[in-house]
């Protein structure tokens, strides 16, 4: 809502011009930073002691006494954000409801099989400056994505989610899993210098123009003619991002996270045949970093 004002501030202003209120330009410059890639700041405006952001916000005030009433509903969306629904050819109408509770969010259908292409198509839709990747279950809580941002915003290539450092929990987590996690964690660490917590967490964030460096599958390849998944398709994807963004020594950040119990589906998670795939996972791509610093004669 605050938005949908932003955009007409101007015409409110122009208006009280021509009704000969005072105001006067004081600023004009450039917000060019990383996070917002250039955002024009033409003016500043004085009105008789009062400046336009108050305008704005008295205008704000009034027209949430108005929802607060019921007179005006409100349809929140959030300025420069951009929701990307990945659909894996369901048949549970996962397209029908995305587009009915969000008919703004932008709905793309995989080119191959597996979780790590669904995600892949998705970064390669993205259109923003950061991308934020979570799971679709009801586990994951939207309103910590500000604190990805945050983290993002603050220095980090990349925000990795936790469930195990301070503020973050679980209400889905088995203690065998916990258990398994915490061994993947050590090996990870070990293997790749890193101080993860929570390796096997799917709630991360980061900035897109990265994307080149992950060397992730290319979704437009085709899907092989033998049924396989290419390296990265599947589930291991989480663990092939937190090792590549590892190996390029990207400066990483925990941001706490608490993840619910899951609201819809069944879990294909598998314990032990899981926990074996991030194993292999995390040995494969630390051959694979150590055989690409021997080709470019890399030092740590």
């Amino acid at each position: 809502m605050v938005a949908g004002f932003a955009e007409i501030s101007r015409q409110i202003i122009d208006q009280c011009v021509a009704q000969g209120v005072p105001f006067a330009r004081d600023y004009a410059g450039l917000l060019d930073n990383r996070s917002f890639g250039g955002v024009q700041v033409s003016r500043t405006f004085y009105a008789r002691g009062q400046t336009g952001q108050q305008l704005l916000i008295g205008a704000y005030q009034a027209m949430e006494r108005q929802v607060a009433a019921g007179t005006v509903p409100q349809y929140p969306r959030h300025e420069m954000l951009e929701v990307i629904v990945v659909d894996g050819n369901s048949t549970d109408n996962t397209v029908a409801v995305a587009r009915r509770t969000l008919p703004w969010a932008r709905v793309i259908t995989q080119t191959r099989k597996g979780k790590g292409n669904a995600m892949a198509c998705g970064f390669a839709a993205a259109t923003g400056d950061a991308i934020v990747m979570f799971d679709a279950d009801g586990s994951a809580d939207p309103q910590e994505i500000p604190r990805f941002v945050a983290a993002l915003v603050e220095g980090a290539d990349f925000a990795k989610g936790s469930r195990f450092t301070k503020g973050g929990g679980s209400d889905d987590i088995t203690l065998l899993r916990k258990g398994g996690n915490a061994g993947l964690n050590l090996i990870a660490n070990t293997l790749f210098g890193t101080r993860y917590s929570d390796l096997c967490y799917g709630y991360n964030a980061f900035w897109a123009d990265l994307l080149p460096q992950l060397e992730l599958p290319d979704p437009a390849a085709p899907q092989p003619e033998d049924g396989s998944m290419l390296w990265g398709d599947g589930f291991e994807i989480e663990t092939v991002l937190n090792c590549r963004v590892a190996a390029a020594d990207l400066t990483i950040t925990e941001v706490p996270s608490v993840e619910r119990e899951r609201m819809f589906g069944e879990t294909n998670l598998r314990t032990f045949a899981d926990g074996t795939r991030v194993l292999r996972t995390l040995m494969a791509e630390h051959r694979r970093m150590e055989q690409r610093r021997k080709a470019s004669g890399y030092a740590r």
